[in-house]
């Protein structure tokens, strides 16, 4: 049994590491057997914060894990919730540009590559010519139903990604495009067969430890990952249920948000062995049965996206049609 679900029996608030985290299904409900949703509003190093986790087992075979995709458009959350049957969850997933509305991360849904990692960027000023190389870490679901956390290089020639079990240093060189040829070899990259994944960066959570990726990654610059913003992160416990979490900020005086940092933290809080940072700041958004969560930092309110992670549950959506 999981840690939380046996603690939900005495209490709906207990503690683990310096976070409280309550119980909060009746305020999200009705929720799937054994999918829990959580709440913490435990200060970040003295400043205000607002975090929600939910909770499922990937075993569960009446839950459904895929991803839903813009196919060249943005919709937002809310917009995905109605498209997709009102599924139990619907959240943020990959980081993308607003020119092409095109994700800048591998998603995989239904073992198929929807979209690739942004493998090449161009050098500026005297190294036009020079293009540094990096890879994003990503979380999938086996058939089998079992989590991993990778570090991907993606090819639209290939079916399947490859995958780095260990994090990749990032490298620069004058090809305008990275090969599978040129893929550092003490990396053993091997072919990665997901039914659901979705890349973001940088990984926070390593066998159990906090370890960032983002010297590898390259996915912020300098001490941008000191900074606080909204966040959203994904992971999985050692006993196999998803962690999704999200983190309000840029709401002064209620929730100033975390840094990467802080993020580990509370996914380590969470009960998490990998986890994974997504995109954040503005697009940083989770719906349980249609709510929001956190309370979207642009002012329009929800931002409209490319990519979002669903869990449904059919039988579910069964029930509420009735």
């Amino acid at each position: 049994m999981h840690k939380f679900l046996g603690l939900l029996c005495l209490t709906p608030l207990f503690v683990l590491g310096q976070f409280n985290w309550k119980n909060i299904d009746s305020l999200y409900g009705p929720l799937p057997n054994k999918v829990h949703l959580f709440y913490s509003n435990d200060s970040l190093d003295g400043k205000p914060n607002k975090a929600y986790f939910l909770i499922a087992p990937l075993k569960e075979r009446a839950l459904d894990f895929s991803v839903a995709i813009g196919n060249g458009k943005r919709y937002t959350p809310s917009e995905y919730h109605e498209q997709n049957n009102a599924p139990i969850l619907v959240v943020n997933t990959t980081f993308f540009e607003f020119v092409q509305n095109r994700n800048l991360n591998a998603v995989v849904n239904k073992g198929q590559l929807l979209a690739y990692n942004l493998h090449n960027i161009a050098g500026r000023g005297k190294d036009t010519f020079t293009y540094r190389h990096s890879f994003s870490g990503a979380i999938g679901i086996r058939k089998n139903r079992e989590a991993d956390i990778a570090w991907l290089f993606t090819d639209s020639a290939s079916r399947f990604p490859l995958a780095s079990q260990i994090a990749v240093p990032h490298f620069k060189d004058s090809n305008a495009v990275l090969t599978p040829t040129q893929l550092p070899a003490t990396a053993k990259f091997k072919k990665w067969k997901m039914q659901t994944a979705v890349a973001g960066g940088p990984v926070l959570i390593q066998d159990g430890k906090i370890q960032i990726s983002n010297n590898e990654e390259q996915r912020f610059a300098g001490k941008q990952i000191n900074d606080k913003h909204p966040r959203t992160a994904m992971g999985y416990t050692a006993d196999g249920h998803l962690i999704v979490m999200v983190v309000e900020g840029r709401n002064p005086g209620i929730a100033e948000g975390a840094s990467l940092t802080q993020l580990a933290q509370l996914m380590l809080s969470a009960g998490c062995v990998e986890a994974l940072n997504l995109d954040g700041g503005g697009s940083s958004t989770m719906l349980v049965n249609g709510k929001e969560t956190i309370k979207s930092s642009d002012k329009t309110g929800q931002r409209p996206v490319p990519a979002v992670f669903i869990i449904s549950s059919p039988k579910q959506a069964q029930t509420l049609l009735k």
